[in-house]
């Protein structure tokens, strides 16, 4: 059987791709504060097994815990897994000297720390069992390039690539036939945008241009990223560690 394992699946491009899995007939499960019952009555309605676990990704306890029960709830029965890390968070917005600490943990926890201890997870579990997982870590743009008022959110996803890219060389140097990738959404009409939108320019210089985005409709829905990204995982010919950006999949 196959599993998909969403993070940040209560909106945006994780409600998206859960959808999209369940029109694909796979078993879903979400992993994130909230439920978004709209998913369990799809699934419901098309007959797929669709489960939600409630986690804080900021915790790295609840990560490792919950994490944990689903490995040991579907491994003994799956044989592809497929693993989203797209929860993710922009916050803080500002300048380095006025950066608010406890932001910053937030950020670095849920960007980069919980991606990482579930990608180890569901490895170290298809290691031992035989299971093929295909994880995509959902990265940016930003982790290529600096953006005043972005820096913890730019080395968050730098850092997710470079781990990606790493892991991706081990898998490949290991013979595994799992994969592990990066996939940058590009611009996207989701709540990420609304709080970008409505920081300050003192704290984002380049605020209007995304303003701008939206005014001028160059926001991609999430329902199109995220059959991008589905496609994409399903695919048979995934490269180890590359990292791939939606402009060159659609």
């Amino acid at each position: 059987m196959n599993y998909a394992i969403i993070t940040g699946a209560s909106r945006g491009l994780g409600a998206s791709a859960a959808q999209r899995f369940i029109s694909d007939g796979i078993p879903v499960i979400t992993v994130s504060r909230n439920e978004n019952s709209t998913l369990k009555h799809a699934a419901e309605s098309a007959g797929i097994s669709y489960t939600h676990y409630r986690c804080d990704l900021s915790s790295p306890q609840q990560v490792q815990s919950v994490f944990a029960q689903i490995c040991d709830d579907i491994f003994q029965h799956a044989e592809n897994v497929y693993v989203i890390n797209n929860a993710g968070v922009i916050e803080p917005i500002d300048v380095a000297g006025e950066l608010d600490a406890s932001l910053v943990q937030t950020n670095v926890q849920v960007n980069l720390t919980a991606p990482i201890l579930i990608s180890n997870l569901f490895l170290q579990k298809a290691k031992g069992t035989g299971t093929r997982v295909i994880i995509a870590n959902v990265t940016s743009g930003a982790g290529e390039r600096p953006i005043q008022g972005w820096s913890i959110y730019c080395s968050t996803k730098a850092a997710v690539n470079m781990f990606t890219m790493t892991a991706g060389l081990e898998l490949e140097n290991n013979g595994s036939s799992s994969k592990i990738i990066a996939f940058s959404p590009g611009l996207m009409d989701t709540d990420m945008q609304v709080t970008i939108r409505s920081s300050s320019e003192e704290a984002f210089a380049d605020v209007d241009t995304f303003r701008n985005y939206k005014e001028s409709g160059n926001l991609r829905s999430p329902d199109t990223v995220a059959g991008a990204l589905v496609n994409l995982v399903l695919a048979e010919n995934l490269v180890n560690g590359k990292i791939y950006k939606v402009n060159d999949l659609l």
